[in-house]
C-alpha cells in the first residue's frame, strides 16, 4: 500500500517593501497568495486527507486554513515546521540591501547553502526538525494522507531529505508560492510522486486586502 504525503508551500507573501520576514510579525498572505492557497485546497480537496499540519507563522496559518475547509479538518501548528533560522540573521533588512550588509552571505546561500558557518541553523538540521513531523504524524505506517504547510527552505530541505537527495541541491527546482509537491512511500522509501504549481487563478476563497497600516 502506498501512503501520502502532501508538502505545500505558502502562498505569496504581501510585501511591499521586499523585507526579509523571516519569522517577523504583520506578514501574512496577499491577494494573489490567498488565491493560490484556494486552489491548492481545490487541488489537495480530490483526495482525502488525514492530517494537516502547518508552521505557526502567520503566512502558512493563512495557507493552511482553506485546505483545512476543503478537507473538512483543523490544521494543528508545529513549531518545527518554521522558517529556517538563517532568516533571523537578515530579518527587517531589504532583500537589495542584503550584499552590501552582509557581504558574501547571499552568494554563499546560493551557491553552498549545505556549508554556511554563518547559519545560526544548518539546512541538515532543518532536514531533521521536519521529518521529525513527519516521523510523527506516522503517515509512512499507518497508511494515511497527511499535508505539511511551511516555507520554501524546509519544504524543500524536506522533499530533499525524504527522497534520498543530496541537500546541496537545494537551489535546484525549489517549490514556488503556493505548490504542492506529493510524495508517497512504500518499504522502499519515499518516492515524489507528483509537483503542482498553483497558477493562482479564481477560488472558493476570494481575497480581501487587509487595510493599508497608518
Amino acid at each position: 500500500m502506498l501512503h501520502t504525503l502532501h508538502l505545500v508551500r505558502h502562498g505569496e507573501v504581501r510585501n511591499p517593501d521586499h523585507i526579509v520576514y523571516a519569522a517577523l510579525d504583520g506578514y501574512g498572505l496577499s491577494a494573489t497568495g490567498r488565491r493560490q492557497a484556494g486552489a491548492a485546497a481545490i487541488r489537495l480537496g480530490e483526495t482525502k486527507i488525514d492530517s494537516i499540519v502547518c508552521s505557526p507563522l502567520q503566512r502558512a496559518v493563512e495557507t493552511a486554513g482553506p485546505i483545512g475547509i476543503a478537507a473538512g479538518i483543523e490544521p494543528t501548528t508545529d513549531d518545527r515546521l518554521t522558517e529556517w533560522l538563517l532568516g533571523s540573521r537578515w530579518a527587517g533588512v531589504r532583500w537589495e540591501e542584503l550584499p552590501t550588509r552582509f557581504p558574501g552571505e547571499i552568494e554563499a546561500y546560493l551557491t553552498q547553502p549545505a556549508d554556511l558557518d554563518f547559519a545560526p541553523e544548518t539546512i541538515a538540521d532543518v532536514a531533521r526538525r521536519m521529518q521529525s513531523v513527519v516521523d510523527d504524524l506516522g503517515i509512512e505506517h499507518a497508511g494515511g494522507v497527511g499535508a505539511i504547510v511551511s516555507h520554501q527552505d524546509p519544504i524543500q530541505a524536506l522533499r530533499l531529505a525524504l527522497t534520498g537527495r543530496k541537500l546541496s541541491g537545494l537551489q535546484v527546482d525549489k517549490p514556488t508560492h503556493g505548490c504542492v509537491i506529493t510524495l508517497r512511500s512504500n518499504r522502499s522509501g519515499w518516492t515524489e510522486a507528483a509537483s503542482w504549481a498553483s497558477e493562482a487563478k479564481s477560488s472558493p476563497f476570494p481575497p480581501v486586502d487587509p487595510p493599508e497600516r497608518p
